[in-house]
């Protein structure tokens, strides 16, 4: 093997290695919106619904980024990633992150809870209530203060 193929190799065990507090930093650079595409008065005329359906794609986004390493079989990746994006365990991610949220996070929490008028028949309505108020509070945080959110899904309990 050659000198630099071995040197590539040694990388890629310490990229193997990466702790899973990097994470949100890779998030950051390959997520992060140009300001340019949306104002923030566009942001303040979608509707709650809108800002959970963009909500929901960020939140999962960052959970598949979160088991990425160590590297596993897609079997595995998929059992751990839907483990987290259902709607107890995000209305429970909700619950633990309220204390955190200041008042104008709170809004949009209330405002997300308030759109959620229909449910899968399986889940109790105030468990899809929260969900959706988590989602919504992503989407509205990835649209005007990314390392607010940054801040808030690192403090969410994932485990590998």
């Amino acid at each position: 093997m050659k000198p630099q193929e071995e040197e590539a190799k040694k990388r890629g065990d310490e990229t193997a290695r990466q702790d899973s507090s990097e994470i949100p930093a890779l998030l950051v650079n390959t997520t992060q919106l140009p300001q340019t595409i949306i104002s923030q008065a566009q942001v303040r005329q979608l509707s709650p619904s809108a800002l959970a359906y963009l909500g929901d794609s960020i939140y999962e986004l960052y959970v598949r980024m979160f088991f990425l390493l160590p590297q596993q079989r897609p079997e595995i990746y998929h059992s751990l990633v839907v483990a987290q994006v259902r709607a107890e365990t995000q209305a429970l991610h909700l619950r633990s992150l309220t204390p955190e949220l200041r008042s104008n996070e709170l809004e949009i929490v209330r405002r997300g809870r308030n759109a959620a008028t229909s449910r899968p028949k399986r889940l109790n309505p105030e468990i899809y209530q929260q969900a959706t108020s988590l989602e919504t509070l992503v989407g509205y945080l990835y649209l005007t203060d990314y390392p607010r959110l940054m801040e808030l899904l690192q403090k969410l309990h994932l485990e590998k």
